[in-house]
């Protein structure tokens, strides 16, 4: 993480437990999200079920890359980009992204609003 001189901070401690567990919860929604999307797949309109099965295939595709920007390979050194990932996939609430420092919070924002 930058400073605003551009030094390198790290991340304090409270911010690293905060995002383990902030970790947990937003994997899980964004899981509850992806199934949700997986059952709506199987009951669509495509005209067989081979065209269905194809569209889920593609779609499991797509989101198994976006589980592996926001949620694989958690490390501190990792930590605001995987941040940067959650915030992006809308799965952090506000009163998460809130409780963390200033600086972490400002960090992930902004790596967020870049990678849009």
């Amino acid at each position: 993480m930058l400073g605003g001189n551009g030094e390198c901070v790290s991340l304090p401690e409270t911010d690293w437990r905060l995002l383990r567990s902030v970790h947990r919860a937003a994997l899980d929604r964004y899981c509850t999200r992806v199934l949700e999307e997986c059952a709506a797949t199987i009951r669509g309109d495509a005209p067989s079920p081979h065209d269905r099965y194809l569209r889920l295939f593609r779609m499991l595709k797509e989101r198994d890359e976006s589980i592996a920007a926001a949620f694989d390979d958690l490390r501190r050194s990792t930590a605001i980009q995987r941040l940067a990932a959650m915030i992006t996939l809308g799965v952090v609430t506000d009163e998460e992204l809130n409780r963390f420092s200033a600086p972490t919070r400002d960090s992930a924002k902004l790596t967020a609003d870049l990678s849009r």
